[in-house]
């Protein structure tokens, strides 16, 4: 059980990362420091969108909206920080304990 307890951590930090990755690659594109005419970035960014988009369009169908101003990654952030914290405070149960 110590093995799930770890992959469940190990998921949940992956996608702590890759949602860091795509919100800072979302600051560069909006203030034209990249541009997604270049291939790289057109596939880097098409790639991390269709990693991230089966998690935020559930979160962004509850939320309402706010215009321009997307708060599903902070939402999905504070969820990651909850599920974390309760594997750690429950990590117990994991090894037996």
């Amino acid at each position: 059980m110590g093995t799930l307890y770890e992959a469940l951590m190990l998921i949940l930090d992956v996608v702590w990362f890759v949602m860091i990755a795509h919100i800072i690659m979302s600051w560069l594109i909006n203030f034209q420091v990249l541009n997604l005419r270049q291939p790289l970035i057109w596939q880097i960014w098409n790639g991390l969108n269709r990693l991230l988009e089966p998690i935020y369009a559930p979160v962004r169908r509850i939320l309402p909206n706010t215009g321009g101003l997307d708060l599903a990654p902070l939402v999905v952030f504070i969820a990651i920080i909850i599920l974390q914290r309760a594997l750690a405070n429950n990590a117990g149960w994991f090894y037996g304990f």
